[in-house]
């Protein structure tokens, strides 16, 4: 049997905005109008970040975050939902708050403290910076949180090391559910950049049975997307990650960049999974 391919699309993110992109949902409406063409081109999970309506940042609202959903399901009532828990200068208690208001199916899970920027890669200049901090305490009690609302964790790997913090917690038995499933996150400033030997050797540290999907920012996008496919990973597109096609023009959504996946996906034998094949894929419990 071929190996389906899950896509993901990340529709916002917490720092794009319409002055990046004007495809950048950012109300209820908006969102479920993208949802419904990423839906229509093959994307089977949504990763969403609410966004405050007059200045597009990221915010951990649960009232913004309940319409989005709401209005996502209804239009979508199929598709997974993957709500973040990432956000800068926020208290833990905010971050994970959505998680335990909403419940949804899988929820970013963070694994590292690190530098975040905003970068010039070609020049070193850096634009914003945070210091973002994911404790082994926080990793615990989200853990812990996720597993009461029946969310699948993903792990969000920033570095090598945030691998290897998530196969330590993960010896603490009844933390995690198995098999986990993983992010590798290339492209960020303060984070590991796309290299395919980085991204065997990672793919050779899972744990047993894990899935994993990539989520390259910006040039990284599509080289990690091209490597997964082929060595059975998943795939993040979306405006969060990158607000062009390959090529450099201006994306008209999330959806439209599914359209080169599944060109990819195809090519590597992969067909697309749906949303129920995705959640029998990840070992996602029944809602």
């Amino acid at each position: 049997m071929k190996e389906k391919l899950i896509i993901t699309a990340a529709l916002t993110g917490g720092a794009t905005t319409k002055y990046n992109n004007p495809a950048t949902p950012y109300s209820p409406e908006e969102f479920a109008d993208e949802a419904d063409k990423c839906l229509q081109e093959g994307v089977s999970m949504l990763h969403i970040h609410a966004k405050d309506l007059e200045n597009g940042m990221g915010t951990m609202d649960i009232q913004l975050h309940r319409e989005i959903v709401a209005a996502i399901k209804d239009r979508c009532p199929e598709i997974i939902i993957n709500i973040s828990t990432g956000a800068m200068n926020t208290p833990d208690a905010d971050r994970i708050a959505p998680i335990v208001a909403l419940k949804p199916e899988v929820a970013s899970y963070n694994t590292n403290s690190m530098n975040f920027a905003i970068a010039n890669h070609k020049n070193g200049e850096i634009f914003i910076e945070f210091l973002y901090s994911n404790t082994f305490t926080m990793m615990e009690d989200f853990a812990i949180k996720m597993k009461e609302s029946n969310t699948k964790p993903e792990c969000e790997i920033f570095d090598a090391g945030g691998l290897y913090n998530c196969i330590l917690l993960s010896k603490k038995k009844d933390l995690f559910e198995m098999p986990m499933h993983f992010q590798f996150v290339y492209g960020v400033a303060g984070g590991m950049q796309f290299d395919p030997a980085l991204h065997m050797s990672l793919v050779g540290q899972l744990p047993e049975k894990s899935t994993y999907s990539v989520c390259g920012v910006g040039p990284h996008q599509a080289k990690a997307a091209m490597l997964a496919a082929i060595t059975g990973g998943h795939i993040r597109i979306g405006l969060e990650d990158n607000v062009k096609m390959p090529g450099g023009e201006l994306s008209k959504g999330s959806w439209e960049q599914a359209i080169w996946v599944k060109q990819i996906a195809k090519i590597a034998d992969r067909p697309i999974a749906t949303p129920d094949e995705a959640r029998k894929i990840l070992n996602l419990k029944q809602k």
